[in-house]
Formats: structure tokens, C-alpha cells, sequence
């Protein structure tokens, strides 16, 4: 940006920063449809159509639909993607009243956390920079580097620990952009540059975002019950009162404890830095080494000149590899460092006086800084050096059979932005190790190094299925001839790690004949036990604060979750009735893909740190210093939206609900919440026993949750952690019945981006294409667990479409050509299509198939009216009135899960109901046809023009019923071509079509 030159050109520049409509030309008949859009929306919210209540005592018994999806953010507003995850529960709900069922969808707004609290922080010290309305601002710069954050540093790593995988795709880099200030950011987000400074104050984004939110999703006629919406944090104080039952109970049943262990931790903000907390890396937690103590025996000759007298003479140094896999640490050979790897060497104060010396990379030392290691939050270099200056350098290698030491020697490929960066070298088991190991013998010279250095003797460690010595079998099968063979190296890593770990067993050692499973924490023990290592992690990843802070692993007293199983030191019991429940079906994931990613994260994903210090958020109930962290207070929210309209007719709780009394917050005691939910059967309570009967009522009537909704990214924490709690807080019979996960959204074929300038809000996408052109290009995006795309010139093209269809069933449905009477051949053939696209776009939508359902309830219908319009003009006669009715009728029906506002113009103001099509009943078809069918298949393959000989001929046929032979034994004079027109369809299907 230039330089503001007057203290006014800020807000002089404000129209033009903040977010302005998107414009289009030509815009009538996108008007026209939005005009009407919002005259249906208006009804729909005065009818109160969406609200929806269990049936009363005395009332029948009716079906139920109960589907949410992950409440977004309040920290701006909504966008394409929040969008299309949303879809995915408004067509789920539209159908389901179609199946004659109440279909409850209610949304609530979610601020718990640190990005609220960050960003009114950020606006605070800007506001002191540039006065209250920015007119200081001077010098700003817009285009400033984005984050790095590319594989070398470790954010899409594929291997991390054994059983532990992560995606290749992460959300970092659409969520960073180019950074700005904060101002900025809330210019583009419409907010007007005299009002930001009100912005400072969290509690001011709890009232305004929301109620965007809800204006957003009112204008793409959402079928939301809003008044069970609230917001999260004490801001509403029955929310605050529910969040701090669920961490009573889950502690009261042992599922949190208190301990030291291993946090993603933000220096700068003073403590852990979870999921939410994040402008990039979400979903990385830490990473669990032994760090080894390889003791300086003999130090190179570069290493001397360097080091000079900057350390004692006497003091013990020790360079840090860290390992996964202590098990193998008989067979060490080397220790590799990078050559042009910059080090320090690191002072560790001991008790005793005798400090010591760590070699390491500088990461490595700030993360140990919070690990014990050193002081707290210090870390003291006391010289700089190269990884060459120390090749050649004699160390000790706790457990090898060299005992007599091992060399420091090069390897190119290690990083000082994984582990220590510090490797030590086990050619049995490692593939990188041997490759090294070979082309270091082979190249001596070429490294500077005495091939003496090199010991190529390896020592068998590990037995496998497939060798004694896994990784020369691995490198010789696979013809791997270099360190630089990158791509076959990394899959010869994984399949000897895998097959190692879980099918080796012990050749050498203590534990030799053990599986490598029990070895491996045991001589992990030794090791430490021996002073001969230590524990040591990192965020296994880049993780950067919503403060700018690059996030270390601290070992801290925490309250967490003790999800996972027992070998993760997790509570096994909880774990198999969450793993029960993925494999066994009882929570439906839709796609195999989908229920292999809830497998593979709950195999690995272990304890979880549950509260925090700063930020916003419940309180724990028993430790008042400690705010419930943002994921850890939306888990089982679902059930708090059953009963939340008798707590509060507002979301911050400021006035009363339905009940017949009013209730205060603070009669919602543990008890209470226990009693509705079917945890306890009585309750001591004055809340009225009317009251508390209609709240338990209303909860096992919409219990259990039919579909949760969320993307794919979420698999990893929140969907885990509220299965987790789903079969701690309740019984069997209200567990979730499934969870519907997507892939993220990408626009016009390419990756959402801020930064790129391609990205789209719902608001923009609205005020652009209107309500169900926007709805309409959402379900065409895509569905399954792969990445969708939305097509901006589908909702463009479904402008036009929209406008012209309408246009078309208002005028043909009035039309005086139009023929009545009995139905001829191409009226059976047009009215069995029918028949046969209502069957198909019901199964469709049962299977969640939006785009399919989409193609035969959209596409494929009116292309079947065209080819009806079309052959009927051909053939010289009007099309039939009664089918054009019932097509009318049956695009209004088929399309109003997706397209609700065109389906309710051409039910009311076309067809003339009075009735709402939102209580309409999905449309009964007759079973179709085949005789019809296979004709019909035979005439849709030829063009109307080669089938103007025919048509005078079929202008009186009949189609005998199931093909059983003609009226009169006559039979139409169809060309040869006709028996090969329909592959696989029997010839009698065209002999039995009777002239």
C-alpha cells in the first residue's frame, strides 16, 4: 500500500477496502428470482415452518430427523466452504420432511477459544498505533511473505511414529494468506472502519458476528429452527452451566486426569496452543523421540579450532540424535550430521556442577528449553559450528557393539527442522541408513573421509518376515542405488518400519526373542534409566500461534482427556467402545474411505490437553485458573440444542425460554442435566416437573443424533472427541447414528485462497447468483470424502435456467393446445421417464448423493420434457396436459431439498397450492415399464429428424403390458435398426409394440 499522506486518507480509503457486492450486468432475471427468493424466505419465517417440537404425550407418534453440522467460528463470517457443509444438512432435512418426518436442524456460534481474544488484542495495540478510526496509519504493507511452510519443516510429513499417519493436504496455507493488519482484515469483512475499534473488546465479536451468521444463512433460506441457538462461553450462562456438567461427569468417570505430558505450547501467549489456536498446523500434535547421549570421545581437528577453550577441557559433550526406534540401538555404526548444517553447542546446568554439553540444532534446544531439559524457557549456545567441522569426530554409542566408539559422518539429507538434527546410523533397519552407508564407502574421498571411518559390518538386530537384515533386503529388491533414490527410499522406510515393528522380533540384546513391540519401550527404559538418554518431542510439524509465535512441545501439568488405548497410555476401556462403535457399523460413516480415516485416528491419537489459561471459555469446574479449551466444549453440544429454546429465547441466554416457568442458569444443576438425559431417573429440583418432563421428553424424542456433519479435516480432533464423549455421557441408545464427512472445497477448480483473491463468501455468493442458483451450484460441487469443486459458471448458468424453466411451466401449463384424453404411444413413454426419474432421485437422495440427485431430479428430468416437447412437435400433435401437469408438479417436488424458493414459486404461484411444498410428501411413482422402457431407450438413440419415418407409423401404436404380445396381433414396421439400438435389451421388448 502507498503512503497515507493526511490524517484523514485512511478513512477517506475505507469504501474501498472494505468489502464491496460483487457486480454483474444484465442482472433482471437474477432479480427477479431473488426477489422472490426473499418474499418466500419472509413467509417461511412468519409461518414458523422450520420450528420444529417432539409431539406431546397425547400426540401421534411421527418420525424423526435430526441432523447438525460443526457450528462455525465467530471470527468472521461465513465462506464457500462453511457453505457446502451446511448443504450437506439442509438437503439431509429438506428430504427428510419430504419422508413425512420433523426434521429438527438448529445452529448455534461458537467463540470459545483464542482467535477471538488474539484478534481483539491485535485491534487493541492498533488502535494505540493509529488512533481510534486508524487515521495514523502510514506505511502499511499489504503484500508481505506468506508463512513457509513447505514439506522440509515437516507440516505434511507422512511418517511420523509407528501406526501414526497424517493427510498430505493442510489447511495452512489458505488460512495464513498475506498477512495484514488486523484492521485490514476487518475492512474486508464489512466492517466500517468508524466501528473497528469497538472490536478491541471480545465481547463485542460475540454480538455482532452471530448475528451475520444468521443473516448469511436466512439468505439462502436455510431450514434452521433458530430459536435453539446459542453462543459458547459464559456469554450465555446456560451453555457455560452445560459445558461444566460434561467435564464434571467425564472426570467423575475418570475420563480426565491431571499430569505431566507432552503440549504444542505458545512461549509468547504462556501456554498450550490447541487446534483452534492456530494460523497453521492445525491437526499437528507432538512427536516422541529418545534423545540419545552420544559422549565426544575425540573431537576432528576443525572441531578443536572452533571449540578452543569455549568449553572446559574436562566437560563431558554429547551430540543428541533423536530415534524412534531405541530398539535398534545395538547395531549403531555412525552418527550422521549435515554438512552444511549450522549447530550450537548448548550449556546444561546441573545440580552438581557439572554441567554438561548438548549438540544439537537450535529448534531442537528451544524445544527442550520447555521439556526440563534446560531451565525453563532458556537455552544457552555457547558456540555456533558447522556440521562439517565434526566429521570425523569419535563418540560413543550408548548400546552398540562398537563400544570402542563410532564416527561423526556427513549425510545430505538431514534437516535441522526434524528431530535434532542429529541422526544415528542403523544400516540393518534404516534404508536411508544403508544408501548412506554404501555410497559413504564407496565415495570416501569424494565426503573428505577415511574409508576406515565407514564400518560396513552390520550387525543383524531385527528378525522379519521378510530378512534378518530388512534394510539391504529393501534397498537390493527395490534397486535402490543412491541416497538420492528420494521416492523409493521413502517407501522402503515405511514398509521396514511397519513390518519391523509389527511382525519383528528380537536377534540381539537383553530382549532378544521378544517381539520388537514389548522391546521397544523397554530399552527405551534402560536407556533412560541408564542417564544414557532422555525423552524429548517436538511438534511433529510447523506450528504457528494466532499470535505469530512458532509453537514449541512443552512438557506441562495438564488436565486432558485420556483418549486412546492403553499402549498410547490412554484408558483401553473408553477406546474399545469408540473403536466399537466406528467398526462395528453402529456409527455410520458412509464411505469406506471415511470409516478407515475414524480407524486410523483412533489408533493413534492419545491424550489431550482440555483447558487453558488465557482466551475465552468455561471455567473448570474444579480449578478456576483453567479455561475448557475450545474443541473440548463442542462435543456433545448436539444434545444441549434439544432443550435449549426452554432455557433461553435469546442466544446469550438474557431472556426467557418456552418453559412454563422461567429457569435460571443456576438451577441447571449436574443433576439436572443427568435427569434429562437419561443419566439419573429422579432429580431434586424446583425447576416445575412439567418443565423438566418436556426437556427430557424433547431430548429422547431427538436423540439419538441422525447425522453430524463436518469436514474431513475435523476427523482428526473434534469428530474423535465427540465419539469419545458421545459413549462416556450416554447410553448405548443415544450414541450418534453418524457422522457424514467432506472433502474441502475448492473454487473454480482450484484452492479457496484469501491470498489469491480466489475465494468466496456465502454473502457475496448470494447477493452474485441468488439463494438457489448458489444452492444448486453446492450440490453440483461434489460429494464422498474427496475434494469438491464449485463452479462459479454453474451458478451462473443456473440463473438462466432457473428464470426460463419457470418461465416455461408458467406458460405451458396454461396453454389451451394442450390435449387431454387417452394417452399415446410417446405420452407412456414420457409419463414411464418420469416414473423412473422420480424412483432414481428418491434413491439418491437416500444415499446422500446430491449430485446425482441433482443430474436425474434436475438434468435429466428436463431433458426428458424436451425430448416430449420435442417429439410431440415432430409428430404433429400437442403434448398431453395431464403429464405436463404432473412433470410441473414433479420438478417442483423433486428439486426442493436443493431448490427450495424455485420449487415453492412453481408450487404456489404456478400450480396454485395453498399449502406450503415444505410439508409436501415426496412424489409416488408406478413401477416402471421395460416394454416402454427399451422403446424408449431405442427412440432417445436416434435424432427426431431420422425418426420422422417412423412417427406416422407409431403415431397409434400400443405398448403391450410386460411384452406379451400385441392387441391384434399387428405389429409396427420399425427399421432393422431397432433390435441393436438397446444392448442387453431383449428383442421381444420392440415386437411387442402393437400398431
Amino acid at each position: 500500500m502507498a503512503t497515507i499522506d493526511s490524517a484523514n486518507s485512511v478513512v477517506e480509503l475505507a469504501p474501498k477496502l472494505e468489502k464491496l457486492p460483487p457486480k454483474m450486468e444484465n442482472t433482471e432475471k437474477r432479480d427477479t428470482l431473488i426477489a422472490d427468493e426473499k418474499r418466500f424466505q419472509e413467509e417461511w419465517e412468519n409461518s414458523k415452518i422450520f420450528e420444529q417440537r417432539a409431539p406431546g404425550p397425547n400426540e401421534a407418534k411421527q418420525g424423526k430427523f435430526y441432523a447438525t453440522m460443526a457450528y462455525p467460528y465467530m471470527n468472521g463470517t461465513l465462506h464457500a466452504g462453511h457453505a457446502f457443509t451446511w448443504s450437506k444438512v439442509e438437503f439431509m432435512s429438506g428430504f427428510a420432511r419430504m419422508e413425512g418426518k420433523r426434521a429438527l436442524f438448529p445452529q448455534g456460534y461458537h467463540c470459545t477459544g483464542m482467535p477471538i481474544k488474539s484478534a481483539a488484542d491485535k485491534l487493541a495495540r492498533e488502535v494505540e498505533m493509529f488512533g481510534q478510526n486508524f487515521e495514523k496509519a502510514v506505511d502499511i504493507v499489504e503484500d508481505l511473505e506468506p508463512l513457509s511452510l513447505g514439506k522440509e519443516e515437516g507440516v505434511n510429513s507422512a511418517k511420523t511414529d509407528m501406526g501414526k499417519y497424517s493427510g498430505s493436504k493442510s489447511k495452512a496455507t489458505a488460512k495464513t494468506g498475506k498477512a495484514k493488519y488486523q484492521f485490514e482484515i476487518m475492512l474486508s469483512l464489512g466492517i466500517p472502519i468508524h466501528e473497528i475499534h469497538q472490536f478491541a473488546n471480545p465481547e463485542h465479536w460475540l454480538r455482532i458476528f452471530p448475528q451475520k451468521c444468521k443473516a448469511d444463512l436466512r439468505s439462502v433460506g436455510a431450514r434452521v429452527d433458530w430459536r435453539r441457538s446459542m453462543v459458547t462461553t459464559p456469554a450465555n450462562p446456560y451453555y457455560d452451566a452445560f459445558v461444566r456438567w460434561q467435564m464434571n461427569r467425564l472426570k467423575g468417570l475418570s475420563k480426565i486426569k491431571f499430569g505431566k505430558r507432552y503440549t504444542v505450547y505458545s512461549p509468547k501467549d504462556g501456554q498450550a496452543c490447541l487446534d483452534h489456536d492456530r494460523s497453521a498446523g492445525e491437526g499437528i500434535a507432538t512427536q516422541e523421540y529418545v534423545a540419545l547421549k552420544l559422549k565426544a570421545l575425540e573431537w576432528s581437528d576443525k572441531a578443536k579450532q572452533v571449540i578452543g577453550d569455549k568449553i572446559p577441557s574436562d566437560a563431558n559433550v554429547y551430540f543428541i540424535p533423536a530415534t524412534l526406534r531405541p530398539e535398534t540401538m545395538y547395531g549403531q555404526t555412525c552418527c550422521f550430521v549435515g554438512p552444511n548444517v549450522e549447530y550450537g553447542i548448548y550449556r546444561v546446568p546441573k545440580d552438581d556442577g557439572k554441567d554438561e554439553y548438548y549438540f544439537c540444532s537450535e529448534r531442537s534446544a528451544r524445544n527442550m528449553a520447555y521439556q526440563a531439559v534446560f531451565p525453563w524457557g532458556k537455552y544457552e549456545q555457547v558456540l555456533s559450528i558447522v556440521g562439517s567441522d565434526v566429521v570425523g569426530t569419535l563418540v560413543n554409542a550408548p548400546l552398540s557393539v562398537h563400544d570402542k566408539g563410532v564416527r561423526i559422518l556427513p549425510m545430505e539429507s538431514v534437516k535441522p527442522t526434524k528431530g535434532t538434527g542429529v541422526v544415528t546410523c542403523v544400516p540393518s533397519d534404516s534404508p536411508d541408513d544403508y544408501a548412506t552407508t554404501l555410497d559413504l564407502a564407496k565415495k570416501a574421498s569424494f565426503y573428505g573421509i577415511q574409508k576406515e571411518w565407514v564400518i560396513e559390518d552390520i550387525l543383524p538386530i531385527i528378525r522379519t518376515p521378510s530378512s534378518d537384515l530388512i534394510a539391504k533386503h529393501l534397498c537390493e529388491t527395490m534397486k535402490i542405488n543412491s541416497p538420492k533414490d528420494a521416492k523409493q527410499l521413502a517407501e522402503a522406510k515405511e514398509q521396514a518400519y511397519k513390518e519391523g515393528f509389527y511382525q519383528g522380533v528380537m536377534l540381539f540384546g537383553e530382549f532378544k526373542g521378544r517381539s520388537v513391540q514389548d522391546a521397544k519401550p523397554l530399552v527405551k527404559k534402560q536407556l533412560v534409566d541408564a542417564g544414557l538418554a532422555f525423552n524429548y518431542a517436538e511438534p511433529d510439524g510447523l506450528v504457528i500461534s494466532r499470535s505469530g509465535d512458532d509453537c514449541v512441545a512443552a512438557y506441562l501439568d495438564q488436565w486432558y482427556f485420556n483418549y486412546g488405548s492403553a499402549q498410547n497410555g490412554g484408558d483401553e476401556e473408553w477406546y474399545q467402545k469408540a473403536k466399537g462403535a466406528v467398526e462395528s457399523g453402529r456409527v455410520n460413516c458412509y464411505y469406506p474411505e471415511a470409516k478407515h480415516a475414524f480407524e486410523q485416528a483412533l489408533g493413534w491419537l492419545g491424550q489431550w490437553a482440555c483447558s487453558r489459561s488465557f482466551g475465552l471459555g468455561t471455567k473448570l469446574p474444579w480449578d478456576h485458573s483453567q479455561l475448557v479449551e475450545s474443541l473440548s466444549d463442542s462435543s456433545v453440544y448436539m444434545a444441549y440444542y434439544t432443550i435449549s429454546l426452554f432455557l433461553h429465547g435469546d442466544i446469550y441466554g438474557a431472556t426467557p425460554g418456552i418453559a412454563s416457568k422461567p429457569i435460571s442458569p443456576e438451577q441447571m444443576t449436574d443433576d439436572v442435566w443427568d435427569y434429562i438425559f437419561h443419566r439419573a431417573d429422579t432429580v431434586d429440583s424446583d425447576i416445575p416437573k412439567e418443565d423438566l418432563e418436556a426437556m427430557k421428553r424433547e431430548f429422547s424424542y431427538w436423540y439419538p443424533l441422525d447425522a453430524r456433519i463436518s469436514g474431513k479435516d475435523l476427523i482428526n480432533n473434534h469428530l474423535m472427541f465427540c465419539l469419545y464423549h458421545h459413549v462416556a455421557l450416554f447410553d448405548e441408545p443415544y450414541w450418534l447414528n453418524s457422522i457424514r464427512v467432506n472433502g474441502h472445497l475448492m473454487l473454480n477448480g482450484e484452492k479457496m485462497s484469501k491470498s489469491t483473491g480466489n475465494f468466496l463468501t456465502l454473502r457475496d455468493a448470494v447477493e452474485k447468483y441468488g439463494a438457489d442458483a448458489t444452492r444448486i451450484s453446492l450440490a453440483d460441487a461434489g460429494d464422498g470424502i474427496e475434494d469438491a469443486n464449485l463452479e462459479e459458471t454453474v451458478a451462473n448458468a443456473t440463473i438462466l435456467r432457473l428464470y426460463e424453466l419457470r418461465r416455461w411451466c408458467q406458460e405451458t401449463i396454461k396453454d389451451d393446445q394442450l390435449r387431454s384424453g387417452e394417452l399415446q404411444l410417446f405420452d407412456k413413454m414420457f409419463a414411464n421417464d418420469l416414473n423412473l426419474i422420480v424412483v432414481e432421485t428418491r434413491k439418491n437422495y437416500e444415499d446422500t448423493f446430491y449430485k446425482l440427485a441433482l443430474k436425474s431430479g434436475f438434468y435429466d428430468l428436463t431433458a426428458s420434457r424436451d425430448w416430449y416437447r420435442d417429439i410431440c412437435k415432430a409428430s404433429g400433435i400437442s403434448m398431453h396436459r395431464d403429464l405436463i401437469k404432473r412433470y410441473v408438479e414433479l420438478q417442483a417436488l423433486l428439486l426442493t431439498p436443493i431448490a427450495p424458493h424455485f420449487s415453492e414459486y412453481i408450487w404456489r404461484d404456478v400450480l396454485g397450492h395453498s399449502d406450503s411444498i415444505q410439508n409436501a410428501l415426496y412424489p409416488e411413482a408406478e413401477a416402471a415399464d421395460l416394454a416402454i422402457t427399451a422403446a424408449r431407450n431405442y427412440m432417445r438413440s436416434e435424432t427426431i429428424p431420422s425418426l420422422k419415418q417412423t412417427i406416422p407409423k407409431l403415431q397409434a401404436v400400443d405398448i403391450i403390458p410386460g411384452g406379451e404380445g400385441a392387441a391384434d396381433g399387428g405389429r409396427a414396421d420399425l427399421p432393422p435398426s431397432a433390435k441393436a439400438a438397446t444392448p442387453g435389451n431383449p428383442t421381444f421388448y420392440f415386437e411387442n409394440i402393437s400398431a
